[in-house]
């Protein structure tokens, strides 16, 4: 048996044993703070009073808590913007006290970087819409980056007597007529994005506007469909990678859409979240989309957030962090037909992703 003087020398041994640990390895693991930068906000896909800085709409965002905002142009939006729309725009807002963060880019620059001399009118015309937007105080633009536009070939019923949109991979796909762009390979899709942002990314960073892409939709369609091979085929996750690595800045990142990410995936529920991480760890999450599906890779629909297969939480959790810099986008629901003309995206939220 120990007597107290052994005792007593033995605390003291271990108080010197204490005293030689590195104070680091004593201390309280750090304590996860919140992103105070996150939001919701409200865009283009559902406008109240027909124009989406007016009045209507306006107040209509603001009932529901939204004050932050990514707009479409109406003029010439496949051309130069008018710098008096987007400060009428702008102005709008401001007399609501909303914000005007993004402004949405239309999507068929893409077919206009084909190889030919034509394409460097192409550049100069984005160039010169940054400048426009940085000049009233946008800080981010959104663009789609797709040859084959959004693709839906069906209806689902889904929970309460919903109409789910839906795709499901023709059996006949080969038979699926070629888009009006024709024929383009892997190789000429490729060729296109990195002469798209070894171009925009400098103009970019030189503005302070981040660009904000959001995959095909939707992504891993088979090489051929449509006579195009996707840039996000045949899996998903490589394909962001690759594009983001291209020009590596944190003014090319992303509008990651969680359903659209899902559609392109064959086992969603383990799969979505890495996507999320990897993005976000790299600040490249300009915007979330919070949208979900049933199904997995090339036979999906569309359902309600609560219905997702993943863990929403831990996606939410690992857009919270101030590492991950994330803001969440919309929230997508599918149709609720006794409500009258209310679109898909009935339920859209938006936000954005800055450092």
């Amino acid at each position: 048996m120990i007597n107290r003087r052994e005792f007593g020398a033995g605390l003291v041994g271990m108080g010197i044993a204490a005293q030689s640990i590195p104070r680091n390895n004593l201390a309280a693991p750090e304590e996860l703070r919140q992103n105070t930068l996150m939001h919701v906000g409200g865009d283009y896909h559902n406008i109240v009073g027909g124009d989406i800085t007016s009045r209507q709409n306006l107040e209509y965002n603001l009932r529901h808590g939204v004050n932050h905002l990514t707009a479409e142009v109406s003029k010439n939006p496949q051309g130069p913007w008018d710098p008096d729309e987007l400060q009428r725009m702008k102005d709008n807002c401001e007399k609501y006290g909303v914000v005007l963060e993004a402004i949405r880019m239309n999507s068929h620059y893409i077919n206009n970087l084909r190889k030919g001399p034509e394409r460097d009118y192409e550049i100069d015309i984005i160039v010169g819409n940054i400048r426009k937007a940085a000049q009233i105080g946008v800080k981010i633009i959104t663009y789609h980056c797709e040859v084959i536009p959004y693709r839906r070939n069906g209806k689902t019923t889904g929970r309460g007597g919903t109409t789910c949109d839906s795709f499901k991979l023709e059996d006949d796909w080969k038979d699926v007529p070629v888009g009006e762009e024709g024929r383009v390979t892997h190789d000429d899709y490729w060729e296109r994005i990195t002469y798209f942002l070894e171009r925009i990314i400098p103009a970019a960073k030189e503005h302070d506007v981040r660009m904000a892409c959001h995959p095909a939709d939707p992504p891993g369609l088979p090489f051929g469909y449509q006579g195009v091979d996707q840039w996000d085929s045949p899996a998903i996750f490589e394909a962001i990678k690759r594009y983001e690595s291209i020009v590596d800045s944190p003014y090319n990142g992303f509008q990651l859409d969680l359903g659209n990410a899902a559609a392109g995936l064959k086992n969603p529920a383990t799969e979505v979240l890495p996507i999320v991480q990897y993005l976000g760890q790299r600040g490249k999450i300009h915007q979330i989309h919070m949208r979900n599906i049933r199904g997995c890779l090339n036979n999906f629909y569309e359902v309600f957030p609560d219905e997702a297969k993943w863990i929403f939480q831990e996606l939410c959790e690992s857009c919270a962090t101030p590492s991950s810099q994330a803001r969440f986008v919309r929230i997508t629901c599918p149709v609720i037909q006794t409500i009258r003309a209310v679109s898909r995206r009935s339920c859209s939220l938006t936000g954005i992703s800055r450092p």
